[in-house]
């Protein structure tokens, strides 16, 4: 039952990516917006990475027979979704992969320094990492502008972030449901940022600082 559930969820995030990254390459074609071009390759990164995971979770049962997804598997969707994160902070004007604060040091410190870190928890840092700094850019940026849709923006990747967080702690706490919350909070944090994408195609949305 864990193992159809994990697989529907990963799908789902599949699904909901790959409309939202359709939705801002159209956005892209009708206003040649390089930050739109920027957040459908984000957008499809991030459904390609909950693709591997749910195909790879239903491959394996359904053909292979395992009761658990291999550790590859579930890093290398987790890796290509963390190339999808980079975009939506790419597209905030960030200026290295690592923001250079005491702030972000801060929230990065805990997340490595903890003994036993694989790769996975390596990918998971960087990722909510990166998912706090557009979040806190989206938030300076609607204090500026004051527009309803960073609001939407602003919760989805915070929403992203809340889940990567979770799902750094499933890894710590396996077995417990930690990782379908997880999934769960991104799939919610993926439709959030639908809400102001699916504007794009008809009339433009503001994404941060840019269009």
């Amino acid at each position: 039952m864990e193992f159809v559930l994990e697989s529907a969820l990963n799908l789902l995030g599949f699904v909901v990516g790959l409309v939202l990254g359709i939705f801002a390459y159209i956005g892209f074609k009708n206003t040649g917006s390089p930050t739109l071009f920027r957040l459908s390759i984000s957008f499809f990164s991030i459904s390609i990475g909950f693709g591997v995971v749910g195909f790879g979770f239903l491959i394996e049962s359904l053909v292979l027979g395992y009761a658990k997804l291999d550790t590859w598997i579930q890093t290398l969707g987790l890796g290509i979704q963390t190339i999808g994160y980079f975009f939506i902070a790419f597209s905030h004007g960030i200026k290295s992969f690592f923001p250079k604060s005491r702030y972000f040091k801060s929230i990065a410190m805990p997340l490595f320094i903890i003994p036993g870190n694989s790769i996975e928890h390596i990918i998971r840092s960087i990722s909510f990492i990166l998912l706090v700094y557009g979040t806190i850019e989206t938030i300076l940026s609607y204090m500026e502008n004051r527009k309803r849709s960073t609001i939407f923006v602003a919760a989805g990747l915070g929403l992203l972030a809340l889940g990567e967080f979770l799902g750094w702690y499933s890894i710590v706490f396996p077995k417990s449901v930690l990782y379908f919350i997880s999934v769960s909070t991104k799939i919610v944090g993926l439709g959030a940022l639908f809400v102001p994408i699916s504007q794009v195609p008809l009339r433009g949305a503001r994404f941060g600082n840019n269009i």
